[in-house]
């Protein structure tokens, strides 16, 4: 029996493997804790081998000599009358499912009893003398059950009910004795007259119990260690704490003490930081080791008994946040407890969302109508329009799309199901009134990264919801505010969302541990403004992966003459619109490749259908008109006319139609614009001594004869078709500059341009596999339709996952053979992937292993790729927590 049982105090802990494995996970709590010399209580562990089979042993010599070692730390005594030690007993499964009741308090007999009362009160004591009675009746209730003895299960049953009433009341000592009799006629005989046959009693009832437990495979143990009050005389208090802010990551401690308390229940604790200064500095020196040895945030319960410090457990911390993660391993690094690998390996790449995306600007919501309270689904802050239909919100969006307009929207339904998830996904947010955090809305908000606001006193009716005497109407405005840890608020109307910070977060002192170990393969940034380029160089991005061109022309000043372009009848009216284009074009290049300095930068040329640049709605359409009205040449145009040039434009599969390349096949004058520009503004800053590293990516190839021909170009009958390469000689000549080094390269995102890539790499010099629409061409799925049958297809296994997140196994194929293809004709040819396709772990971890050179991405999502390259290069994924 002896070597079943494991002694443990400070710096006295089980170390055999063997043994770790048998005390339970209560029990490996408490040996991890003995291991860090704090003053934890001292215990001991009756290990899984022996614990459901007590029933015939004689416990008392094994139970008198290891509860002696308690004595010299408690300096107190089991069974003493003056001052007696009590003990609780923890049962200690491997599994966390099992579920056994609290059991405190043993040894509090006739003879203890008033020994105790002398420290803690009457009223108090007998709360004690209730709540181990209790706990008891819970293991003899569970025996009867087991053992199919329903009479006996519902009378004890019935006690514990009567019990746990009674503990809720104070008694006069009349009613006291009374009570103590009653509870004394239920229980065993010799229960309260010696504490060492309480405490044998109770150990083998619990055997009993666990051996008659078909939930219980021998692997549970018992832990019996001394029990300690917060109330046990003046210099006593009770409290919990986490090591540090689990919000911020401040290096302060967060928690609450209870001054001469047993426990915080219908107490208001003070904060931790203002307990007794010699106390608050030991509590903050346990902190320091805590965190040091398990290398992350953790929380600790402890108890001051008459001057002295105990700790009774501490556990790893669910509800913090990832920026509290990052600053505690920032702490632990720069101490040297962790080097770079555990650091970079402790977090996984999609927690970096949570510092990475904005929260609600409460300035801006000081006039809105706020709505407090309900339950946090998934956490964020999200504003849109509501609708209270999957169909409803599905056809909004898709509207909204095409006129260009406001494209938030947030989904409004009592519950949702698999029919639903189509909308949740395009949507901003859910407002739901039913269910909670594990409700289906809320589960899959969170699987897409949406918000969810559960508000169970909404009432929905068809096309609105009412909440108190406030009535959302459909297509009405609300801000969702939901945040990580603080109660949510509903707002009507548009609230303004705050970019997080990520300096004060720690992000960028992580990202630049992350960018020591992001060495060949690298994360670029898909971005077409300074200001995206800005925030992806803060956030590691090694250069632009993808510049869209076609972005800069929707903006107001620049959309009517590029519509003006488009309508022109003959290249020379096109040409008078690309010339006051080419000079807002050279500036955006001018600013994008001065911020990327060093770095690449592919520009790619004209690729969306021209029709999407013209008027979709009647206000577009009249402001079009108003312009048309003061340009020479074009002010004779009227509705009529704008319209009939529309219509030509349009086609019925637009996305395999005039676009991309084809554009330019038809309409030359473009990408001599586009290009033009380009080298004007490399020419300009090869003058200001800026190192360029330009790419020029053409989009849409179908085969080789396309890229040659619009790289080089080409003479036929009476007409001259300029190519890139010209156009640079032209405007290199005209600016006396020296030449530089610079690529022409093809985006891959079609099945013919992947199996052709042996040819086309005879031209191109870089290629960037453009998975969303190769996705698109090779599946035959519709990026915008695939969630309307999705949830079908999800229920039948027949894909896996998302292609639009994670890459199908027959794209991986042709982008696989694409890349064999081309090296074999151009061994230096550099080779990306662009989309957020590129910000997926997995996706990332298959681009290196083929060969790629590096993902392109949003430049939020910049951060979340390099820790998933900085892992790989590291040796796997995320450390198992």
């Amino acid at each position: 029996m002896k070597e079943h049982i494991h002694f443990f105090s400070r710096n006295v802990y089980v170390k055999k493997e063997e043994d770790i494995e048998k005390i339970g996970r209560r029990g490996r709590l408490a040996n991890e804790f003995a291991e860090l010399n704090l003053p934890i209580l001292p215990g001991f562990i009756i290990d899984a081998d022996v614990a459901s089979f007590l029933q015939e042993e004689d416990l008392k010599p094994h139970l008198s000599k290891n509860l002696k070692k308690f004595e010299p730390d408690t300096k107190k005594i089991f069974n003493d009358p003056d001052n007696p030690l009590l003990l609780k007993i923890v049962i200690s499964p491997n599994l966390a499912l099992m579920n056994y009741p609290a059991l405190h308090n043993f040894g509090l007999t006739t003879e203890t009893i008033p020994g105790f009362n002398k420290y803690v009160g009457e009223n108090f004591g007998f709360h004690e003398i209730q709540f181990m009675i209790k706990g008891y009746l819970e293991i003899e209730a569970k025996i009867a059950e087991l053992e199919n003895r329903k009479k006996d299960a519902d009378r004890y049953g019935k006690l514990m009910a009567e019990v746990n009433k009674e503990m809720e009341k104070e008694f006069s000592e009349a009613q006291r004795q009374k009570l103590f009799q009653k509870y004394f006629e239920n229980l065993p005989e010799g229960f309260f007259s010696d504490a060492f046959t309480q405490l044998s009693i109770a150990l083998k009832r619990i055997s009993r119990m666990l051996e008659l437990d078909e939930m219980n495979d021998n692997d549970v143990a018992l832990l019996i260690q001394p029990m300690v009050y917060g109330n046990y005389g003046k210099g006593s208090a009770s409290g919990s704490f986490f090591t540090r802010d689990i919000v911020s990551g401040e290096k302060r401690l967060q928690g609450f003490f209870y001054e001469e308390k047993f426990d915080s229940f219908g107490e208001k604790g003070k904060d931790i930081n203002k307990i007794e200064s010699k106390f608050l500095k030991e509590l903050q020196k346990i902190a320091n080791s805590v965190e040091n040895h398990f290398k992350e945030i953790r929380s600790i319960r402890f108890t001051i008994e008459k001057g002295k410090v105990w700790l009774i457990d501490q556990r790893p911390v669910m509800s913090k946040s990832t920026q509290a993660d990052i600053q505690t391993l920032l702490d632990l690094n720069r101490r040297k407890i962790i080097d770079d690998t555990y650091m970079i390996k402790a977090i996984k790449p999609v927690q970096l969302n949570e510092i990475l995306h904005p929260i609600v600007d409460l300035n801006s919501v000081k006039s809105l109508k706020a709505i407090e309270g309900g339950i946090s689904g998934a956490p964020g802050a999200a504003i849109g329009r509501v609708y209270f239909s999957t169909e409803g919100l599905l056809d909004a969006k898709k509207m909204a799309s095409h006129k260009g307009e406001d494209t938030r929207f947030i989904l409004c339904l009592s519950a949702t199901f698999a029919e639903d998830v189509k909308a949740i996904e395009v949507a901003t947010g859910v407002l739901s009134n039913e269910g909670g955090y594990a409700a289906h809305a809320s589960v899959v908000a969170r699987q897409y990264g949406k918000v969810s606001l559960v508000k169970p006193d909404m009432i929905i009716r068809s096309n609105s919801a009412t909440i108190g005497d406030v009535t959302i109407k459909e297509g009405d405005y609300v801000t969702l505010n939901v945040p990580q840890f603080d109660d949510p608020i509903l707002y009507i109307g548009t609230a303004r969302l705050i970019e997080p910070d990520p300096k004060t977060s720690g992000l960028l002192d992580f990202l630049t541990i992350i960018k020591k170990h992001v060495t060949d393969f690298h994360v670029r940034a898909n971005a077409d403004k300074p200001r995206d380029a800005k925030l992806a160089l803060k956030f590691g991005a090694e250069g632009i992966g993808l510049c869209r061109t076609e972005h800069m022309f929707f903006e107001d000043k620049r959309i009517n003459v590029f519509r003006e372009m488009i309508i022109s009848d003959t290249p020379a009216k096109r040409n008078s619109s690309l010339k006051k284009l080419k000079n807002m074009q050279k500036n955006d290049f001018y600013q994008l490749l001065k911020i990327m300095q060093g770095k690449a930068v592919t520009i790619r040329l004209l690729d969306a259908p021209l029709h999407e640049f013209l008027p979709h709605n009647p206000d577009e359409m009249n402001a079009f008109l108003a312009y048309l009205k003061k340009q020479k040449g074009s002010e004779k145009l009227n509705k009529a006319d704008v319209l009939s040039a529309c219509e030509g434009l349009e086609e019925f599969n637009p996305m395999l139609g005039h676009r991309g390349c084809r554009i330019a096949v038809s309409y030359p004058e473009i990408y001599e614009m586009q290009a033009e520009a380009i080298f004007e503004a490399v020419y300009t800053l090869k003058k200001e001594k800026i190192d360029v590293h330009l790419e020029i990516m053409i989009p849409l190839i179908m085969n080789a004869n396309e890229i040659k021909l619009l790289i080089y170009g080409k003479k036929i009958e009476g007409k001259t078709f300029k190519g890139i390469v010209k156009t640079e000689e032209e405007i290199r000549k005209s600016m006396k500059a020296s030449p530089i080094d610079y690529k022409i390269g093809t985006m891959i995102e079609l099945p013919a341009a992947a199996l052709g890539a042996g040819e086309i790499a005879k031209y191109a010099q870089f290629f960037s596999f453009g998975t969303n629409d190769l996705t698109q061409t090779t599946t035959g799925l519709s990026r915008d339709d695939f969630n309307s049958f999705m949830p079908d297809y999800t229920q039948f296994d027949l894909l896996e996952g998302n292609p639009f997140q994670m890459l199908n196994p027959h794209v991986k194929e042709l982008i696989a053979t694409a890349v064999r293809r081309g090296n074999m004709t151009r061994p230096d040819l550099k080779k990306g992937l662009c989309g957020e396709h590129g910000a997926i772990p997995e996706n990332i971890k298959f681009c290196m292993d083929i060969g790629l050179n590096y993902v392109s991405c949003s430049s939020y999502s910049v951060p979340i790729a390099n820790l998933a390259v900085a892992q790989l290069n590291l040796g796997g994924a995320e450390k198992e927590s």
